[in-house]
């Protein structure tokens, strides 16, 4: 509770991207690390668990919240309560992880997504990663989003990259972001 908690909250409460590349075996801490980043890329033969039933004790480290949050409670449940293991390309396909790559180049297309997503837009995607985590962390109406989205694109349209991707879809070009 005082050691593991507090570092998976701080990852999730990053306000920059964050992004998880997994291989080999993902269960305990490592899973609740995982599961607490906003992509979840996984080595198509990877092991992903939750195997404490099996010896008596409760998934931690917010696993119960990211399993819900990615699988529903149905899902999550089974795989609490069965301890089952999935594949890299299991957890692809059930929705738990963004996607499955072949073991060989995991970690070079997880650098080159973090590359290419910190020269987007940060500032923007940090709004959507605040609205994201709103909505995973309590039952929003559709009024209340429609809100918290229109005034999250009030504070976007503000900055140097809001006004730098408007121009460059306008010409018709990339975008050169600069995170201002």
């Amino acid at each position: 509770r005082h050691i593991f908690n507090p570092m998976v909250r701080a990852v999730a409460d990053l306000a920059i991207p964050t992004i998880a590349a997994v291989q080999g075996a993902c269960l305990g801490t490592g899973l609740g690390l995982a599961l607490a980043c906003d992509v979840l890329l996984v080595a198509d033969t990877a092991k992903i668990s939750s195997p404490f039933g099996r010896i008596g004790a409760v998934l931690d480290s917010g696993g119960h919240k990211g399993l819900v949050d990615r699988l529903g409670s149905a899902v999550a449940m089974d795989l609490i309560y069965s301890g089952r293991t999935l594949t890299g390309v299991e957890a692809a396909a059930a929705g738990l992880a963004s996607r499955a790559i072949p073991e060989a180049k995991l970690t070079a297309v997880a650098s080159d997504y973090a590359a290419q997503v910190a020269q987007g837009p940060v500032l923007a995607f940090a709004e959507s990663k605040r609205l994201v985590r709103a909505l995973s962390d309590s039952a929003m109406s559709l009024e209340v989003i429609l809100y918290a989205e229109a005034a999250a694109q009030t504070r976007s349209s503000r900055t140097a990259d809001y006004a730098e991707g408007f121009t460059a879809f306008l010409e018709r070009r990339t975008p050169t972001f600069t995170g201002e």
